[in-house]
């Protein structure tokens, strides 16, 4: 648990990966292509003290994350969500059962997320089933841009996708995160717009949407679709690190999200191993906006402590001491609405 000037904050870290991107895990140029252009994220947005070296960033395994996550990382519990890239990378990127089971292992620390492919058909309905027996999800990451043979990516709104749905619905899986973020090379932008995520959350309000990087750089989009569906929530990965390089850019993400969503909805990521989350939370603890962007609200520590670490709590059903709890806020002046309002008034009409 992190302390500063006498306040305690439970931390969540809403998304993290294990992965393998090792010369001998590559199936082609695509998976250097890949990893490099994590690593330029890495080297450019980081402070210099936390730079590591380019060999050290393709492969970490379970003691060195459990090292930098929570020994050195401050952070209470931390979310497992992988990516397959299976076209890329001979075993996938994301190391299922790795990372399964290190969080079987510290059941208290870790939480494991696992994925689906609409393109998979029927018989990937079959393994999601057996894989939510199997790991006891609650939540998933799905993966959009990803490559399927001739396919470069897939949407929510696809008939498929929606018998996918209709499963997680069936087995309690209620989050969804989806990668709606900058492109990482060789993926195709536009398979990350953020615009199938209004159809899905209309369409499976008992569901929670999280868009991880809140869809930068589609921010607006996000901010405009998310107000209309209460059931879609901002993930901060990629988008915490201009904490440091461009304070200004993460103030102004932070107030649209405010001003938008509210502080219920927006959670703290550090996309670990991209980053750690140590340095993030650090700064974000002391950080505040700039006086010269009055349009937005000053952040009270009552919004820090939501962000970091008690809405991700709330969607994943973990402990948090009493004393740690922070009042919902009210509803923002864009929203969010009641879900179930509309179902309600028809009928008591």
């Amino acid at each position: 648990m992190y302390s500063k000037d006498g306040t305690d904050y439970f931390v969540v870290d809403a998304h993290i990966a294990l992965w393998d991107a090792r010369p001998e895990n590559q199936r082609n140029i695509h998976g250097k292509q890949f990893i490099d252009c994590f690593y330029d994220y890495h080297r450019n947005l980081s402070p210099e003290s936390e730079v590591w070296g380019y060999d050290e960033y393709l492969y970490q395994g379970g003691e060195r994350l459990m090292r930098d996550v929570f020994a050195d990382g401050i952070v209470d519990h931390a979310i497992f969500q992988p990516a397959r890239l299976k076209e890329f990378y001979s075993k996938g990127f994301g190391q299922t059962e790795e990372a399964f089971q290190l969080s079987q292992a510290h059941p208290d620390k870790l939480t494991y997320n696992h994925y689906f492919d609409p393109r998979d058909g029927e018989n990937g309905l079959d393994r999601l089933r057996e894989d939510a027996e199997t790991m006891h999800l609650k939540g998933v990451k799905l993966y959009t841009a990803d490559w399927h043979g001739e396919s470069r990516g897939w949407k929510l709104n696809d008939p498929m996708a929606y018998k996918y749905f209709e499963v997680c619905r069936e087995l309690g899986i209620t989050n969804i995160h989806v990668h709606k973020g900058p492109t990482i090379r060789p993926l195709d932008r536009d398979a990350f717009d953020v615009a199938d995520v209004d159809a899905v959350a209309s369409d499976f309000t008992d569901l929670n949407f999280i868009v991880e990087h809140v869809g930068l750089p589609r921010l607006e989009d996000f901010c405009w679709i998310a107000t209309q569906e209460p059931n879609v929530y901002g993930g901060l990965a990629v988008a915490m690190p201009f904490i440091h390089t461009r304070p200004k850019y993460f103030a102004q993400i932070l107030g649209e999200l405010l001003y938008w969503i509210g502080e219920d909805r927006i959670l703290f990521s550090s996309d670990y191993a991209i980053w750690t989350p140590k340095w993030l939370v650090e700064k974000f603890v002391d950080f505040q906006i700039p006086a010269e962007l009055g349009e937005y609200a000053p952040l009270s520590t009552d919004q820090k402590k939501k962000i970091l670490g008690l809405n991700a709590a709330k969607l994943y059903d973990i402990p948090v001491p009493a004393a740690l709890q922070v009042a919902e806020a009210d509803a923002t002046a864009t929203g969010p609405r009641d879900p179930d309002a509309a179902d309600k008034n028809l009928a008591m009409a």
